[in-house]
């Protein structure tokens, strides 16, 4: 059964940061590119950023771009978002998915349950 288990969201100030792990069992990690997406209350969810499967390429929305970092330890299963200088408008659930290589949520195979990320500003 394939897992996908996001950890460390949390409160953080305006201006913080936070580091997010998606921990994967079940499946093949090293061959699947994996994704972060994100959702906030009343919208659509959107994604976030991009890895492919060996970590050699990512890939972010303009949004977060120059402030999140993608990255994965193959070794270890896991994936990982770091995110910097964070603002009010980045307050959503996230979630990591794994699947192709894209920008589109449909083109992921599994999801993680997501983790709240909230920022006070």
């Amino acid at each position: 059964q394939v897992q996908l288990v996001e950890s460390g969201g949390g409160l953080v100030q305006a201006g913080g940061s936070l580091r997010l792990s998606c921990a994967a069992s079940g499946l093949a990690f090293g061959s699947y590119a994996m994704g972060w997406f994100r959702q906030a209350p009343g919208k659509e969810r959107e994604f976030v950023g991009r890895i492919t499967w060996g970590g050699g390429s990512t890939d972010y929305a303009d949004s977060v771009k120059g402030r999140f970092t993608i990255s994965r330890d193959n070794a270890r299963n896991t994936m990982y978002l770091r995110m910097n200088s964070l603002k009010p408008e980045d307050t959503a659930v996230y979630y990591c998915a794994a699947g192709q290589y894209s920008s589109m949520p449909g083109l992921y195979d599994y999801w993680g349950q997501g983790t709240q990320v909230t920022v006070s500003s």
